[in-house]
């Protein structure tokens, strides 16, 4: 491909990342090169200099300069069919997704997504919430669109857009903090103070294990400025804590990784704390107990904001059984706290 190219970001491509739209459109443009021409200013989004982590938005125009990319083979293989077990578990996974809806108008839809469920597909993922949308327009005209994420292992509350209006609207919501976003975790050991700020910023590093790449972030005075403020809502003596956890920034694994900065790693969390995020106990699950619990956004194409909360997960109701945890706190962890 030579000469440069302009092109417009398309509503159905709004609110991706850079290097995704890059990905879908070049697939045969590596990542490195792709980064290499980012670097360089080649490619720019509305005449300015980008990053891949870039979210475009609709009407925006990309400068792409001569890829000279290779043709692609005039026989690509076509693409391996899914195997009926592979098929049925897709389709169950459809059904439970939108039995999970917790709140729908014409304009957002938001789910309690399960925990072990990638939001986005990757390497070795069978599938993801991104992969099912379709089985979540519920007769609306366009596909809804992803608006931010949660971690595979983290379940709870996630928003989704159902045109792109509020995907766009969303999406600025989320930016600009004006969302408030609540995540209750049982941690291992109990926090020295009851109340707090972490303020510690975050670097990405990338690893591997079992041979493939393990994204994780660690804490690194270089990094991308990362708060949380969190409450102590429980303890079970000295062994365990329910923790209430409010980001104010939304940073990769934040809440993980300053769980651990904290001294309590969320329990289950062994990819950030090893043997100690776990505990001596038979009868507690293993998982990731973190919980997307509630949300409050304004709501993208009226007045008033939207309230949603996400009941426990089976495997967090068993560890609060175990504990012998309040089903509700006594009062609003946060309640009177200054953002």
């Amino acid at each position: 491909m030579s000469g440069v190219q302009q092109i417009e970001i398309s509503d159905a491509d709004s609110e991706q990342r850079l290097d995704r739209w890059f990905k879908r459109r070049f697939p045969e443009l590596s990542h490195g090169r792709l980064e290499k021409l980012l670097r360089t200013g080649q490619v720019r989004l509305d005449g300015k200099r980008a990053k891949a982590s870039d979210r475009v938005a609709a009407g925006q125009v990309v400068r792409i300069p001569p890829l000279d990319l290779p043709a692609p083979p005039a026989t690509e293989r076509a693409p391996r069919p899914k195997s009926e077990h592979a098929r049925v578990a897709e389709e169950r996974l459809a059904r439970q997704l939108q039995k999970a809806v917790l709140y729908k108008d014409d304009d957002v839809l938001v789910i309690d997504k399960p925990a072990g469920l990638a939001v986005q597909g990757g390497t070795g993922l069978s599938t993801s919430v991104d992969a099912l949308l379709d089985a979540l327009r519920f007769g609306a005209k366009e596909r809804p669109r992803l608006v931010h994420r949660l971690d595979r292992d983290t379940s709870g509350v996630l928003v989704l857009a159902r045109n792109a209006k509020a995907a766009k609207n969303l999406a600025e919501a989320f930016r600009y903090k004006e969302t408030r976003k609540i995540y209750w975790a049982v941690v291992v050991g109990v926090p020295k103070i009851h109340h707090g700020r972490i303020d510690a910023p975050l670097q990405k590093s990338a690893g591997k294990a079992d041979g493939r790449s393990r994204e994780r972030v660690h804490i690194d005075e270089e990094g991308k400025h990362a708060v949380t403020e969190f409450a102590l809502v429980e303890k079970a003596g000295k062994n365990a804590a329910w923790l209430a956890l409010m980001p104010v920034t939304g940073r990769t694994h934040q809440l993980r990784a300053h769980c651990v900065a904290l001294g309590t790693p969320i329990l289950g969390d062994g990819k950030y704390a090893g043997a100690n995020a776990f505990l001596a106990k038979d009868d507690l699950p293993r998982q990731l107990h973190l919980h997307a619990r509630e949300l409050t956004i304004p709501h993208p194409a009226r007045k008033g904001a939207i309230h949603v909360t996400a009941p426990l997960p089976d495997h967090m109701k068993k560890t609060w059984a175990f504990f012998g945890f309040a089903a509700e706190p006594s009062r609003d962890p946060f309640a009177g706290l200054e953002r």
